[in-house]
């Protein structure tokens, strides 16, 4: 009788078990129960034994993360991302109807006496968006010297918690400046600004040694990061987080930068000694000796996408140490500092020295730039459309006419952006990305 009565409780024990499992598993999909206890709202982040906060997908709640143009601009992103009109002629009115809203330093200090509401008002994504991101951290150095409104846009669009963010501050900077970017920082346990300061001057040696600081605590803070990329504040992202972290699964350990062999009139730059007088890098006529064990200096800039064994070994391998101190007195080495060591023999990532290996900027995934020289009409043999903004120092200031061209590129990060020459074209890539992130996020994985 026993044996019976067994036999026909456990199906029903199974068959409530299964049904049970099943409606859980509709709640969860649906976004009406968390996976852990409490009264918490569908979708709001809790810590799981990672540490890193996750969400149940909510489309709802989700909603409330949506960033949308502000009003004043009165402008239509999709039809600008599609480009319906002419480019030209809607980056010349952009330029003449832009209206910039620059928040002040004050505000950003502010936010540190309540950081709480500042991440909800400015809408952060305070969770991790997907398993596959929360298992890829990624190592950022920003290395900023004014507009702090620039640089709180650009760690929005940036920020995961399973990401770390050293933050250089140029040591010539305003205290008010200052003062803004540590008080953002301090609002995140990922985000900090670097313990050495460096006085940036244009095309010197410091401009490295600020990434190299960053590097060095980058390093020390977070054991687990698998890629590091160097942003200044006029950079921003034209690909998701997830986006990116796919395309860098598929380098398998390869770094992606620009090395070229380096044109003769660049020579120069490393041939002499360069001196920093009154602020300014003067060339003396005095020449370098040469670097013994480099034979080929490669030219490319100062943008890079690498691995963490490549930063481990700036800092460790003897021969990198050399060419580090033979290069403190040249013209702008981050142009060939980083494009000579992904061409040394030895260093994780790298590629042969043969010119068949040559990477220009528009091949490697680091920054999408557009330079003046290479503008024009493609079908007469340009590279690039016409910059629908402005240019300085021959590199394109972006233009929201621009938006269709750059979202069909490779790149990770496009340079330059200004809100005082186009602030729609920021409008507009702040309202696609946090779309497209949110929309690819898809469905529960923290259970």
């Amino acid at each position: 009788m026993i044996r019976k009565l067994k036999r026909c409780v456990f199906p029903l024990f199974l068959i409530f078990a299964l049904a049970l499992a099943f409606l859980i598993m509709i709640k969860l999909q649906l976004g009406l129960v968390s996976c852990n206890e409490g009264n918490r709202l569908p979708g709001e982040t809790f810590h799981g034994t990672s540490g890193i906060s996750r969400a149940v997908f909510n489309p709802n709640k989700y909603s409330k993360l949506e960033l949308h143009p502000d009003p004043i601009y009165n402008v239509n992103c999709t039809a600008m991302i599609k480009r319906d009109f002419n480019g030209t002629l809607q980056g010349q009115f952009l330029q003449s109807s832009n209206q910039s809203k620059i928040s002040s330093d004050s505000y950003y200090v502010s936010s540190l006496q309540q950081c709480q509401t500042f991440i909800r008002t400015r809408k952060y994504i305070t969770f991790s968006l997907s398993r596959e991101e929360e298992e890829f951290p990624i190592a950022y150095s920003m290395v900023i010297h004014q507009r702090s409104d620039h640089f709180e846009r650009l760690l929005r669009a940036i920020y995961a918690p399973q990401n770390i963010y050293c933050v250089h501050i140029d040591n010539k900077s305003s205290h008010d400046f200052k003062a803004a970017v540590r008080s953002v920082a301090a609002c995140f346990p990922n985000v900090f600004v670097a313990r050495k300061q460096e006085n940036v001057v244009y095309a010197s040696w410091a401009r490295v040694q600020a990434d190299l600081n960053c590097m060095e605590e980058l390093l020390a803070r977070h054991r687990s990061w698998k890629y590091f990329i160097n942003l200044c504040g006029m950079d921003f992202p034209i690909k998701t987080n997830l986006e990116i972290v796919q395309q860098l699964k598929l380098l398998r350990g390869q770094n992606s930068l620009e090395t070229e062999q380096a044109p003769k009139a660049k020579r120069v730059r490393w041939k002499f000694h360069f001196n920093i007088i009154n602020g300014k890098l003067k060339k003396s006529n005095v020449t370098k000796n040469l670097l013994t064990g480099v034979t080929n200096i490669f030219s490319g800039n100062a943008y890079i996408v690498v691995s963490r064994r490549f930063v481990e070994h700036v800092f460790k391998d003897p021969e990198v140490q050399v060419l580090r101190e033979w290069a403190k007195d040249t013209y702008s080495p981050d142009e060939f500092l980083w494009a000579t060591l992904q061409r040394l023999p030895g260093v994780p990532g790298s590629m042969p020295r043969h010119r068949k290996y040559d990477t220009n900027d528009m091949k490697s995934v680091a920054r999408l730039v557009k330079w003046k020289y290479f503008e024009g009409d493609l079908a007469r043999g340009k590279a690039y459309p016409l910059c629908a903004g402005i240019h300085r120092r021959a590199v394109c200031i972006y233009g929201a006419g621009d938006l269709n061209w750059m979202l069909q590129q490779p790149h990770f990060f496009a340079n330059k952006f200004d809100t005082n020459v186009d602030a729609m074209v920021l409008e507009c890539l702040d309202h696609y990305l946090r779309h497209r992130a949110l929309a690819a996020s898809g469905f529960s994985y923290a259970c």
